[in-house]
């Protein structure tokens, strides 16, 4: 059995197995009386029927090495199991050959081919990005999806989570996100990393994706929920490792879509359990946060080289609470986040994304002339401003009724709705243009009166705004008279 997406191993003068295995704790082999070994280093475990299971060192004290076991420990026994060390972290062999290629959680191949190899081999733990040699991101990643290219924009190099809970379409929203995503022409991969996934959703995934997959600008990680739990630790690793290749060597712009990192943090939560550490709020680990953030930052530009990483997590929160560990440390680590609700969904409405939640706070960076159309800004920033002003209205018509209000209310009262079917609502496999989705976008904006659209520069709204029908005007006019009359 190959290891880890054949991971380079290192030759010693003196092969050394160590047979001293002092406990079997969960998916952790404790190993006593070894010398030389560090921290995150590789190693094969061999047993007595022959089968060789593949580890990494989590800790050193001494002579004692804790090993995390990828396969698991089960069938395991203390006698008869032989540990040996590589001397080196893991390490995967990195480059075009991936792309095309579906793969399980640990990087091997799960598609009936052979296994992948590569001109050089890179350090699966990698490091985040040197602040200093960071390229600001100003370039789009366009999705196909209307709510996300004209009101969260993802721009190159950005880490933008997607938020949900149990029920919500994210896994649709994730693979035709990574089956859409486009930058403009440019040398483009997306690299998919499930976690934690029934045997179904990542049948799903690989149908969704069979097509991306069939032009080779895919390569797909499938750790499902019956897989190793160790393994799900190692899957987004391998995934920002092979795109941070294709990325900053290749030249290629490469976007990671992780899904679901609940799954992932849970995964940490078990593996700490089980190595006996303190645990901090609601039992996770006290370095969630830093382990998050290893992974995150490992996505932007570098200055001087080709490409860039844009990652999109998906993670859902326990109970739809916002403040759980996983998504109130994520917030505090990305660059803003797309919500999706469980009222929209209870409509029928797809993308079920809350434009009042979500937010890309990189946004008005990668859009504007020459990156998407010169009106998107002040579009946007006029739709948010309007569906919030409308939220209002209804709050307000709920307590003093329709007739209450003025006639400046009235037409926030239906634009919520308007927003919903006209703007929002597209199907799963729809590859929405940008340029549609902002004529969309003013559709909505137009049933607003032009003293309500104050944000829109004067000479955009005279080149949107249909010319005047004068019959049209007064006929309004007469209703809203009416209209006062009745409420007076």
């Amino acid at each position: 059995m190959s290891g880890p997406a054949d991971v380079e191993h290192v030759e010693h003068d003196e092969y050394v197995e160590y047979t001293d295995v002092r406990e079997l704790r969960g998916p952790l082999v404790v190993v006593a009386g070894v010398r030389g070994v560090g921290w995150d280093e590789f190693a094969t475990v061999a047993l007595d029927s022959g089968e060789r299971r593949h580890g990494l060192v989590l800790e050193v004290d001494r002579d004692l090495a804790v090993v995390q076991v990828l396969e698991g420990t089960a069938g395991m026994g203390r006698a008869g199991t032989r540990v040996a060390f590589s001397g080196t972290a893991l390490r995967i062999p990195v480059g075009p050959g991936w792309l095309g290629r579906v793969c399980d959680g640990r990087g091997e191949p799960a598609d009936g081919g052979p296994p992948v190899l590569g001109g050089s081999y890179a350090a699966v733990g990698g490091a985040p990005i040197n602040p200093v040699r960071r390229e600001p991101p100003d370039e789009p990643v366009l999705t196909g999806v209307g709510a996300v290219d004209v009101l969260t924009t993802l721009v190159r190099g950005q880490k933008l989570p997607v938020f949900s809970a149990a029920g919500l379409p994210h896994l649709e929203l994730a693979v035709q996100i990574a089956a859409q995503a486009t930058c403009g022409g440019e040398p483009f991969a997306v690299v998919f990393a499930g976690m934690g996934l029934t045997h179904a959703d990542a049948a799903f995934v690989r149908d969704g994706l069979a097509e991306r997959s069939a032009a080779r600008d895919l390569v797909l990680f499938l750790n499902t929920a019956d897989d190793p739990v160790i393994e799900r630790l190692l899957t987004p690793r391998l995934a920002l490792t092979v795109a941070e290749d294709l990325a900053f060597t290749q030249g290629r712009h490469v976007l990671v879509v992780m899904t679901d990192m609940t799954a992932y943090c849970e995964a940490l939560r078990e593996v700490s359990a089980a190595r006996g550490e303190i645990p901090a709020r609601r039992a996770y680990p006290g370095y969630l946060y830093s382990d998050l953030a290893s992974l995150y930052e490992r996505c932007g530009r570098i200055r001087g080289r080709p490409g860039s990483v844009t990652v999109l997590p998906v993670l859902t929160m326990p109970a739809g609470d916002i403040t759980h560990p996983v998504p109130d440390l994520t917030g505090y680590i990305t660059e803003g986040q797309i919500v999706l609700s469980a009222e929209l969904h209870a409509t029928g409405t797809y993308p079920p994304v809350d434009p009042l939640s979500s937010l890309s706070r990189l946004m008005r960076k990668g859009t504007g002339p020459d990156r998407t159309r010169a009106d998107h800004p002040a579009v946007a920033a006029q739709l948010i401003a309007a569906l919030a002003r409308s939220r209002q209205v209804r709050e307000l018509a709920d307590l003093v009724g329709r007739q209450a209000l003025s006639p400046t209310d009235l037409p926030h009262l239906d634009l919520e709705d308007g927003f919903r079917l006209r703007f929002l609502a597209q199907g799963t496999t729809e590859n929405r243009p940008l340029d549609e989705s902002l004529d969309r976008a003013w559709e909505v904006l137009l049933t607003l009166p032009d003293s309500q659209l104050g944000m829109i520069p004067a000479e955009l709204l005279d080149a949107h705004r249909p010319p005047r029908n004068e019959e049209r005007d007064e006929e309004r006019y007469e209703v809203q008279e009416e209209e006062r009359e009745e409420a007076r």
